[in-house]
């Protein structure tokens, strides 16, 4: 279900070449902090998709909030 949930927000994910230096700027909307920098395309999906994974690991080991993508919700929930 974790490997589903990052490429539904991937496919979410907004690119844009940035006019100062031609870089690749890549974030995914409604995803706070989630974002990355690099000088291919290529490289700024990988980037990004390492960055979602990390900050998806620290909101669940921390009971943070995690967007209800379609219908997947990886809310923690408690078990006896």
């Amino acid at each position: 279900m974790l490997l589903e949930y990052v490429e539904e927000a991937l496919r979410k994910a907004k690119f844009e070449v940035l006019k100062d230096d031609h870089s690749h700027y890549g974030s995914i909307p409604g995803f706070r902090g989630v974002y990355a920098n690099a000088k291919t395309l290529t490289q700024c999906r990988k980037e990004l998709r390492e960055v979602l994974e990390e900050w998806l690991l620290v909101r669940l080991r921390r009971n943070l909030s995690i967007p209800k993508l379609k219908t997947i919700d990886l809310k923690l929930k408690k078990v006896a």
